[in-house]
């Protein structure tokens, strides 16, 4: 059977694909298990500069498999204590693996991102909509809660009235209204998606990577953290970032009018 998530690299941007597209990208146990193991394999890998997540057929990803919620199978089986531990060892290791990469991710949403898919989007640091795409925080529907972290998410991204709105309703919401809703920060064509995804990359690419990373770690303290802690932080950052070859790189490609050549040396 082909792998459950496909590996690409291209240079120095990797694309992870879930790759079940006969059940729609569902979060079964194995598409879990190979994407942690791909987040493992970039997070040792300080050469990828950028990371693209995206899925296989139609859609984006389905969420949590609804064929395993009615046989009360995989994640959905066994008592309320195994199931919490399911979780926890389960769909739970995604945004703990995912959302604390220090590479940038990019989610390129090619169609339905539903409930735990939406929330999957939401852990990456960008995302891109096809035209066709929807996005719907659909658990309540289910009769179940967001067990993945998008109650954490999802307010961080849309703010709080939105969020419940798409939370206590169920609703789908479209390419169009997810621009505007701040769900992605663009909507392009869906023969153009991975294009566009892949110039985004690239243009992130291009930059110093160990500066990329630092950026990335502030952005996340700083959703979390007061002004005075960040400030600490980016002056500890700042002092390493100022003493690297890039950075005396960068100024001298400023002065001499040229792009400059980062190789991530510290």
């Amino acid at each position: 059977m082909s792998d459950p998530v496909i590996f690409h690299r291209d240079e120095n941007v990797v694309t992870l694909t879930l790759n079940r597209p006969e059940t729609r990208n569902a979060l079964t146990a194995e598409v879990v298990d190979g994407l942690v193991a791909a987040c493992d394999r970039i997070a040792f890998d300080h050469t990828v500069r950028a990371v693209i997540v995206t899925g296989a057929g139609p859609a984006f990803c389905a969420g949590g498999s609804v064929k395993d919620m009615r046989e009360k199978s995989g994640l959905f089986g066994g008592s309320p204590a195994d199931m919490r531990n399911r979780y926890r060892t389960g769909i739970q290791r995604i945004p703990l693996a995912l959302y604390e990469l220090e590479a940038p991710t990019i989610a390129a949403v090619n169609g339905g991102a539903i409930g735990a898919g939406c929330d999957l989007a939401l852990m990456c640091d960008i995302r891109i909509a096809a035209d066709n795409a929807v996005f719907a925080e659909s658990f309540v529907k289910l009769g179940i809660i967001p067990g993945d972290g998008g109650a954490w998410l999802l307010p961080r991204v849309v703010g709080m009235s939105r969020a419940s709105e798409m939370s206590f309703t169920g609703m789908q919401v479209d390419a169009a209204k997810a621009v505007e809703w701040n769900l992605a920060s663009r909507a392009v064509p869906a023969a153009a998606l991975l294009d566009e995804a892949r110039k985004i990359a690239a243009n992130i690419a291009t930059n110093p990577p160990e500066v990329l990373r630092m950026t990335k770690r502030l952005l996340r303290e700083g959703q979390r953290s007061d002004l005075r802690t960040t400030l600490e932080l980016s002056a500890a950052f700042q002092s390493i970032v100022q003493h690297l070859p890039d950075h005396r790189e960068a100024v001298s490609a400023m002065f001499e009018k040229r792009s400059g050549v980062f190789t991530g040396a510290r």
